[in-house]
């Protein structure tokens, strides 16, 4: 067992075979839009037993699963099937949904996964320049009413967006993916990136996963996801 515990910021779980969901990224023809092929991960079903075989060396006491399904007529139907996971063997402990925030049915569709214990908030892959969308944004001000938090998938460029948010609805907490999805490995944008995490941490509601660093760096070692660790927790600290 690994010494050190930890929480599992952002995994998931699929199903090919249920027919009220749908994970159009894993589709046989489908091509991730910056990962490219990903074939090898393409199994029919990914269920938490195959999650928790994984880690139960590695000192896991909790873990978060961030919506997979992409395409299913109703969002919630997910949240549904994955409360069950977390019922019978305790995870995951957190349930990250999705909800279009942009549509008129966004409150109605957020008390529906409210139902479900274990959910704690949204990830919505809005449309465009969604962030400084006005309807979108309407959608975002419910989470604060229900207490819930926004997972963002954003890259640095979008950052003064993410800040006037940040600003604009106080009480909605931002959780950003991935250590903000660094695209290049060069010194330069090292440092560019840098900066941009110590503006983010400046807003109050804002924090960051240090997950994901493997999607860029193929073939990453310890030495090479260091500085971006390191870089990430200088940020935004450890609390």
């Amino acid at each position: 067992m690994a010494a050190i515990p930890f929480v599992e910021t952002h995994f998931h779980l699929h199903d090919m075979k249920n027919p009220e969901l749908r994970y159009s990224w894993l589709e046989p023809d489908a091509v991730h839009h910056f990962l490219g092929d990903i074939d090898a991960i393409k199994a029919q079903h990914y269920w938490i037993d195959d999650f928790l075989a994984e880690i139960r060396f590695s000192n896991v006491p909790k873990a978060v699963h961030v919506q997979a399904a992409l395409g299913s007529p109703d969002p919630v139907k997910e949240t549904e099937w994955l409360q069950k996971f977390a019922d019978r063997t305790g995870y995951p402990h957190g349930i990250i949904g999705e909800c279009h925030l942009a549509q008129p049915d966004a409150a109605p569709v957020l008390e529906r996964h409210m139902q479900f214990a274990n959910f704690r908030g949204i990830r919505d892959f809005g449309p465009g320049d969604y962030l400084v969308d006005t309807s979108w944004q309407a959608g975002f001000g419910l989470l604060g009413r229900f207490g819930l938090v926004s997972c963002l998938d954003t890259r640095i460029e979008r950052v003064p967006k993410v800040l006037a948010l940040a600003a604009k609805y106080p009480s909605v907490p931002i959780c950003i993916d991935h250590c903000a999805i660094p695209n290049s490995r060069s010194p330069e944008y090292f440092q560019v990136w840098r900066k941009a995490l110590k503006d983010l941490s400046a807003a109050n509601s804002v924090v960051m996963k240090i997950s994901g660093l493997g999607m860029y760096d193929r073939t990453w070692t310890v030495d090479s996801l260091k500085p971006w660790v390191l870089g990430t927790i200088e940020a935004f600290g450890t609390s």
